[in-house]
């Protein structure tokens, strides 16, 4: 199909961003760039839309052709149109979040992504374009999501124990929840279940292991 214009018009891309929980960090993922602008700058994963082919398409897409991971919830966080967010011409970014856990997560840097890897959310690099921006955005988004506990458990293993579900309610939170009321949510327990197995944490008693429902 061929397209004409009688005005300048803005290109299109896409921008994901992916939290995890590693250790006992909220982390997310990032590629090096491997061409310019902002070469060998840390960035989202991302990059320009096709013309057949819808924009969450695109973020599947570029997703799995920067960084080999295969999404499948995602969520719009909105769009960002600087007019100078891009030095190359005038892009109009559509972002995206999604949440997985760092089992699921088979990472690796491909297409214009020279390196990709896990950071901590709280301690990033310096990001190409607007991406700390967009990162902000998705941190806040991530932080009203936590009302729904279906939403947390997204971040969770196969197998957990109840004092690793309330610690990734905390780090998304960014504050202590007292542990016997965590304990009692109906909310929390209406969606998981007991495994009939046990995991021992050093000399601790072993925790009972748990799954979603």
């Amino acid at each position: 199909m061929a397209y004409s214009y009688d005005y300048p018009h803005p290109a299109v891309s896409v921008d994901i961003v992916i939290f995890t929980v590693e250790g006992d960090d909220l982390k997310v993922l990032l590629i090096r760039r491997a061409q310019q602008p902002f070469r060998n700058r840390w960035a989202l994963p991302g990059g320009f839309i096709r013309l057949d082919e819808s924009l969450r398409r695109a973020a599947w897409r570029e997703l799995k052709e920067e960084t080999g991971v295969n999404a499948g919830f995602l969520e719009q966080i909105g769009a960002f149109g600087r007019p100078d967010r891009d030095p190359r011409e005038r892009v109009i970014s559509v972002a995206y979040y999604t949440l997985m856990p760092a089992d699921r997560l088979a990472i690796q840097a491909a297409s214009d992504a020279r390196e990709a890897r896990l950071f901590d959310a709280g301690e990033l690099p310096e990001l190409a374009f607007d991406h700390a921006k967009i990162l902000r955005y998705a941190r806040e988004r991530l932080k009203d999501k936590a009302d729904d506990p279906s939403v947390v458990l997204q971040l969770m293993p196969a197998r957990f124990t109840l004092t690793e579900l309330q610690r990734v309610f905390e780090l998304i939170l960014g504050r202590a929840l007292d542990k016997r009321n965590f304990r009692k949510r109906p909310d929390v327990l209406g969606l998981i279940e007991p495994t009939g197995e046990t995991r021992r944490n050093g000399p601790h008693r072993p925790a009972k292991l748990y799954r979603i429902r």
